[in-house]
């Protein structure tokens, strides 16, 4: 099964967006609020070169913003 970790606020519409997304498709995801661990922005940062929310990373492979079409291409692959 892929993995699946979900980067967000606490106060980000489209987090909320995404994470109905995925639990309406019964995928497992791990959440992360980078305002309850602000240690986790500079591995996104890193990861990404971007600090907006949310970021999926897939199995190491990475979705900026809320991309269903992409989220489930990688979850297909």
């Amino acid at each position: 099964m892929k993995q699946v970790t979900v980067y967000t606020t606490t106060t980000c519409p489209y987090c909320t967006l995404l994470k109905n997304f995925l639990a309406e498709r019964g995928i497992p995801f791990r959440e992360v609020n980078l305002h309850q661990h602000p240690e986790a922005v500079d591995y996104v940062v890193r990861s990404t070169g971007q600090m907006g929310v949310p970021q999926t990373e897939i199995n190491g492979r990475w979705v900026v913003g809320f991309d269903p079409q992409r989220i489930m291409q990688l979850l297909q692959q």
